[in-house]
Order: structure tokens, then C-alpha cells, then sequence
């Protein structure tokens, strides 16, 4: 039986496959979660190659021991790791890059200066993706596409929402947020350049 983050890969690569210059961004992306993500070394073993990871958290007193064993689960799957707002950690591991929060998108530059690897953000809104372009991040995560569990407080943007601001973005953005194996195929009618999430990569 199919697990559904196989059959979210499939839509991801299409999406990725349709942008040149694409092909270096990971099509899938998980994001771990301790509340929703107990355990995201056998949830990150589960993703198809190619996908890559974003390992938060952030107050975790193991995040180094969990940023070492999901780098080395990384490499043996060919997986890429990234760090979130620590490139210190993401350059001792040999993680493949950075991730950085909305309110952290004004530190790519510096980052970039001491760690060559692929530097996501966070997004929410059209202003957000204008400092991530200008910050020169290669790639962000706008959320909520649909309504998730991770933040049921935000409205989320809808399709059409997402669509236009993808369109506006100056940088390459994914989707993140409630997506499923039954919406994704909804976002191949959008610029997304892959798809990021939690809950429906875990499973």
C-alpha cells in the first residue's frame, strides 16, 4: 500500500519539474513537530529520496543529538537536512542548509556568508515575501494554504490566496499547511515549486 507521502512526492515533483533552476530545491519538504512529530527519524526514513527535512525543535535539550542522527539518516537516504535558525548547528552536522522563521528572514545575509548551503524561510503574507527575496533566501514556505492542525488559530489563505501571492512572490515558494493526498493535485494550478507539511508526511 502506498504511504501518502509517496503519492504527495509524485504531485511535488511535478510542480518542482515545471520551474528552471527547480531541480536544486527538494520537491517534498516534512517539517518536524515534538507535539505532532514524535518521532522524526523513522518519519523522515519514511520519505521518498530526493525530499528534504527541516529539523525545529527548537527548546528540544537533544536537538543536537537529533540534528546528528537525522544528518546521518540524511546522507545514508539521500534526504536533505535543514536547520532551523541555527546555522552553527547546521554547518557541524553537515546539514544541507538553513531554515529561518518569518521574524529571522533579515539574517540570510549574514548566514550566507559563512554557510554556501540551501537557505529557506517562513511566510505568511506578501510583505514576508518580499523580505525573503530581498534577503536573497532561496526558497519559502508560505502557509496556511488550507486550515491545519498545526495552527487552527490562522485563517488560512485558500487556493486562490496562495495562488496569487505565489504569483506576486520574486523567489520560489512552497505550500505548507493542511495539504493532503487528495487537495495537492488543486495546488499543480498554482506556481508552488513543491509542497512542505507535517501531519500528512508522518503518516
Amino acid at each position: 500500500m502506498q504511504r501518502p507521502c509517496h503519492g504527495l512526492f509524485a504531485v511535488a515533483t511535478r510542480l518542482n519539474g515545471r520551474h528552471v533552476g527547480a531541480r536544486a530545491l527538494p520537491p517534498l519538504i516534512l517539517m518536524t513537530d515534538p507535539s505532532r512529530l514524535p518521532d522524526p527519524e523513522a518519519a523522515s526514513a519514511r520519505l521518498p529520496p530526493g525530499s528534504g527535512v527541516i529539523l525545529r525543535a527548537y527548546r528540544d535539550p537533544e536537538r543536537t543529538r537529533l540534528a546528528e542522527a537525522l544528518a546521518e539518516l540524511a546522507r545514508r537516504h539521500h534526504l536533505r537536512l535543514l536547520i532551523a535558525n541555527d546555522a552553527a548547528l547546521a554547518q557541524r552536522v553537515g546539514a544541507a542548509g538553513v531554515h529561518l522563521s518569518e521574524v529571522e528572514l533579515g539574517r540570510a545575509p549574514f548566514i550566507r556568508r559563512e554557510h554556501d548551503g540551501l537557505i529557506t524561510g517562513a511566510a505568511h503574507s506578501l510583505a514576508a515575501l518580499e523580505v525573503a527575496a530581498r534577503a536573497g533566501i532561496d526558497a519559502a514556505l508560505l502557509s496556511p494554504v488550507f486550515a491545519t492542525a498545526s495552527h487552527p488559530e490562522r485563517v488560512p489563505l485558500g487556493l486562490h490566496g496562495f495562488a496569487a501571492l505565489a504569483l506576486r512572490a520574486r523567489l520560489p515558494v512552497y505550500a505548507l499547511g493542511g495539504i493532503t493526498a487528495r487537495n495537492a493535485p488543486r495546488l499543480l494550478a498554482t506556481r508552488a515549486i513543491g509542497i512542505a507539511g507535517i501531519g500528512a508526511l508522518s503518516a
